[in-house]
């Protein structure tokens, strides 16, 4: 058995690969870091979001939506000057936005694991692929939660990155059926 290439080109991925990607999780505060880090990564390479994860989450209060939900026009400001962050003025205001919008999620859905689980009835899609070329860019389910999410006011969530998203949360089991990690336990 051979991981997912991907996982190989360096250590950041392949630890992300092995501990984190397409493990299903229910944790809420992972499900907010991975959506917001999923928004930053749009027209980046996912290596330059790890390799920059430990400064935003330091930059960002550990992604505490209560604390980004009260950040003003003058913190955008600071962080546009910031190293820590991805400094796109579209970027660091969708991360206050989004903290807003989650806030109001959990108030109408209890959580935003209820939310996005409850599209799939609360179990994994488990994808038999046998190469990354049979990996979708985006899905009907994808292009359905990404719909949910905008109208709910959140940015930075369009079909593509919800995808990558719910791979990175499980709820999309996209590992070839030859990794060894497509089994998670």
């Amino acid at each position: 058995m051979s991981k997912c290439s991907w996982a190989l080109s360096s250590k950041k991925y392949e630890d992300y690969h092995d501990f984190e990607w397409g493990i299903p999780t229910h944790d809420e505060h992972r499900l907010f870091e991975m959506l917001i880090l999923e928004g930053q990564q749009a027209g980046l390479s996912w290596i330059t979001i790890l390799n920059k994860r430990e400064l935003l989450n330091e930059a960002y209060y550990n992604f505490d939506p209560y604390k980004l939900a009260s950040l003003t026009e003058n913190d955008i400001e600071k962080y546009l000057n910031d190293s820590r962050v991805i400094k796109n003025r579209l970027k660091i205001e969708a991360v206050i936005n989004n903290a807003k919008c989650y806030l109001k999620l959990k108030e109408k859905y209890e959580s935003l694991d209820k939310f996005l689980w409850s599209y799939v009835d609360f179990k994994p899609i488990d994808n038999q692929l046998k190469s990354l070329s049979e990996a979708p860019t985006k899905t009907a389910l994808s292009e359905k939660i990404s719909q949910d999410l905008k109208a709910l006011g959140f940015k930075f969530v369009g079909p593509t990155i919800i995808y990558s998203y719910l791979q990175a949360i499980g709820i999309v089991n996209d590992h070839l059926i030859s990794c060894p990690f497509h089994e998670h336990k």
